[in-house]
């Protein structure tokens, strides 16, 4: 199994995909104790992504071009989510994303590179956002797929460690239900918050998922 730049591209194309069938469940969680505009501005995000995706790979296939990286694929996406996304989720995945990119500067990546991957964007999002686990964020999701991860790749190859995390980050996104939320706008609810699942944990869960889809996609 080979996790390089393509598998990189496949995983957000594979989000971009995710945020647009699911934009309506994302819009209406968000609506619920947010602005409502989730689902909108990620579905807007990645698809520009996508946009300058297929630009770079034209000029990636270009005779004499250097091969690409890992790194390079998560930090486009990272920049264009900042620009061009509204709200905290840009600034928040496109700091995840920038982090991630910085310890993944290579054609391929392995197990223990793929959790670096993760604990940096988990850094990335707390040192923004300023949350940490039992708030009723994104940071509900990452911090338990973050360490399922760390578990798998002690025992297991890059596929464990990336299913491990997606599956762990559906579980603690399922877990914010119940929560009080005490960071961000749902926080102004105070009691009335729980009860509701925190959107950005469940768009976490997703993103994450499509990491785990895109390998299957290697021989498609």
């Amino acid at each position: 199994m080979t996790l390089d730049a393509d598998w990189a591209e496949r995983w957000i194309r594979r989000t971009a995909d995710a945020v647009v069938d699911r934009r309506d469940e994302l819009t209406e969680l968000d609506r619920e104790i947010g602005d409502g505009d989730h689902g909108e501005n990620l579905v807007r995000g990645f698809r520009a992504v996508v946009a300058k995706l297929d630009a770079r790979r034209a000029e990636a296939e270009e005779p004499g071009a250097s091969p690409r990286l890992v790194g390079d694929v998560l930090k486009l996406t990272a920049t264009t989510l900042m620009s061009t996304v509204g709200g905290a989720s840009g600034p928040l995945y496109g700091t995840a994303f920038l982090r991630a990119a910085k310890v993944t500067g290579h054609p391929e990546i392995d197990t223990r590179t793929i959790v670096a991957m993760l604990e940096s964007a988990l850094d990335g999002i707390t040192a923004r956002g300023k949350a940490e686990p039992g708030e009723k964020t994104m940071v509900d999701a990452w911090t338990p797929a973050v360490d399922a991860a760390e578990r798998a790749a002690g025992e297991g190859d890059e596929a464990d460690a990336l299913r491990a995390a997606a599956a762990a980050a559906d579980a603690g996104s399922t877990a914010t239900i119940p929560l009080v939320a005490t960071k961000g706008r749902a926080s102004y609810l105070g009691e009335r918050s729980a009860g509701h699942e925190d959107p950005g944990a469940r768009s976490t869960a997703l993103l994450l998922a499509a990491a785990v889809e895109a390998l299957g996609e290697e021989n498609a």
